[in-house]
């Protein structure tokens, strides 16, 4: 049997089925043990959203047609996750209003009609623990009203997907996927009666997954940070359920929630936000902060990279610096060509970003997003620092060329607040090693940067003096750019030798470099998972063409002299829906 012919998936999908129909038989659960504490938070715009027959997922909004959820066709694995995982349960219970709960009950009733029987997409080991997290979450909800009773249908459909997931949670990729799978089996055994069997092991198999899935430092080997905070967000509800039920987590569960924790909030920009690299968003709206204080861990690294990353911080500036090779193999399918690159936020104002995840837009956008193009660093001229593989094989989204190294040196004793890192990426290519140092100011009022590209190494000399020839002398072009967050109104000043960027807070900061190179400002795109298209903003950028084995460019970001080291931040941000 092969890939090519279909068969795996044939033979898949028939065990799913097997394992599905066989976890109907036995005892049903008749209730649950007691009330379950809603752990998932959804939407209250979403669910308005739902209720009006718009169903949005991302940055995918999509008419329901005729009403049912199951008549939405579409081929997208991350979609029909989010669809048969319930998520959008969340968002109904949110509203939490007659018409909410009807939705809700109406779409759960046809989903047991037509999918207990193992039929269908939903059965992925990861979706089922995530769709029995939101039904054991929101069981109350489901079963309160006069119109329908869904009390024993739930409790032995509940009692089904509790049984598989029992057989069936090492099916699920490991990391994430396989949390979710566990959190779910861990739930609903604590909650439902007659499950209390399957608990002893599930604790058992997600302190196993913890070794597997975090490193000694608190990494996943995605260095995706938003994938981190749901890894984390899972296992602390998972802990939180054992200890309401007196029973202790595995001690591997608990590290790993030491570990991870220190990890996410030095990834935690100082405006509440993580940083937005290899594929992940900021996250939702307050769930680092109480992922963080859930957690109880205080503290950030005490020294190194922290998931590959570097935070400096000073003041009310932070920035977050991607220090370290990009994942490999299939932990790359989502990761960025972003070495090097970094974010900056004053205070609760981003300033200088990376366009972010494209995916919730299509390919297209998926792939520009995870150009070194799209990322504060220096690239090449139409070259990456780490590629895409060829698009016909199986490795298409994986980042098949990479840098083999990456060095980074944090603070010296002249410059505390520092980095000196460099990257081989366009060795190959071009014999270029990219060197990038960035100091902050000990008050967070500056930075300054310096860009280099160098030849080191006699072979690279000799590669470098190739592709230089290449273009008839006229040198290998290459830009920097600064992609600037939307909210930040930039213009050029000083007759086009600085661009001053006003902040909604009132701060004003001011852009310059040492004529190396020539400053433009042009278009560029903030990608967001909620929106429902690219936001347009703008990015600085400065081209120019190395010509000899070293070249150079500085530049500076600073407050305007008359800007204040603190400002009262008055400007609200928009209510949530504002961007449906």
């Amino acid at each position: 049997m092969t890939a090519s012919d279909g068969q795996p998936n044939r033979v898949s999908e028939w065990i799913t089925r097997y394992h599905a129909k066989r976890a109907r038989r036995g005892e049903k659960a008749r209730g649950f043990k007691a009330n379950p504490e809603p752990r998932t938070i959804g939407r209250l715009s979403r669910g308005k959203s739902l209720v009006a027959g718009k169903y949005r997922v991302d940055g995918t909004l999509i008419d329901v047609p005729g009403g049912s959820l199951w008549s939405i066709e579409t081929d997208d694995a991350d979609l029909l996750h989010a669809l048969h995982g319930f998520t959008w349960l969340d968002d109904l219970a949110a509203l939490g209003d007659y018409q909410a709960r009807a939705r809700a009950q109406g779409w759960l009733q046809e989903w047991l009609n037509r999918f207990y029987t193992g039929k269908g997409p939903g059965w992925a080991a990861h979706t089922t623990g995530r769709r029995v997290i939101r039904l054991v979450n929101h069981g109350l909800f489901l079963m309160q009203g006069d119109e329908v009773d869904l009390s024993q249908p739930l409790y032995t459909s509940l009692s089904q997907q509790t049984r598989f997931l029992a057989k069936r949670w090492h099916t699920a990729p490991m990391g994430l996927p396989r949390i979710e799978a566990l959190t779910g089996l861990i739930q609903a055994g604590l909650a439902l009666e007659g499950t209390q069997d399957i608990v002893a092991p599930a604790i058992q198999a997600l302190g196993q997954v913890c070794k597997a899935a975090v490193d000694d430092g608190g990494a996943i080997a995605s260095r995706n940070p938003e994938e981190l905070l749901e890894v984390l967000t899972h296992l602390i509800w998972a802990a939180d359920a054992l200890r309401e039920a007196d029973l202790v987590p595995d001690e591997a569960h608990l590290d790993a929630i030491m570990r991870i924790a220190p990890t996410l909030r030095a990834l935690r920009h100082a405006d509440g936000g993580l940083t937005r690299f290899h594929g992940g968003g900021r996250g939702a709206n307050g769930q680092l902060d109480t992922a963080l204080a859930g957690s109880g861990i205080r503290g950030m690294p005490r020294h190194g990279l922290a998931m590959g990353f570097v935070r400096m911080s000073a003041a009310r500036t932070t920035l977050i610096f991607d220090g370290a090779v990009p994942p490999e193999t299939e932990a790359s399918s989502n990761a960025h060509a972003s070495t090097l690159a970094f974010e900056m936020t004053s205070g609760r104002r981003p300033v200088i970003i990376a366009c972010g995840d494209g995916r919730a837009f299509g390919a297209d956008w998926a792939r520009a997003g995870r150009a070194t193009a799209s990322h504060s660093v220096l690239g090449i001229d139409g070259l990456s620092s780490s590629r895409l593989g060829d698009p016909d094989t199986a490795q298409a989204e994986w980042l098949v060329t990479r840098p083999s190294s990456v060095k980074v040196q944090i603070g010296t004793d002249a410059t505390p607040v520092g980095i000196v890192a460099g990257h081989d990426g366009y060795v190959p290519s071009h014999g270029l090693t990219h060197v990038r140092q960035l100091e902050m100011s000990e008050d967070g009022r500056g930075l300054a940067g310096e860009d280099v590209l160098a030849a080191i190494e006699d072979d690279h000399q000799q590669q470098f003096t190739t592709a230089l020839e290449a273009t008839r002398l006229a040198g290998i072009p290459y830009q920097i750019r600064f992609h600037l967050h939307p909210d930040v109104e930039a213009q050029l000043d000083m007759g086009g030798n600085a661009v001053s960027l006003a902040l909604k807070s009132g701060e004003v900061w001011i852009f310059r470099h040492d004529h190396e190179a020539q400053m433009r400002l042009e278009p560029s795109v903030y990608l967001e998972h909620d929106r429902v298209q690219p936001r347009a903003t703008k990015q600085i950028v400065l081209s120019a063409r190395a010509l000899r084995y070293a070249s150079r460019v500085r530049w500076t970001l600073a407050k305007a002299q008359d800007t204040p080291s603190h400002l009262r931040d008055y400007e609200l941000d928009p209510p949530d829906g504002m961007d449906d």
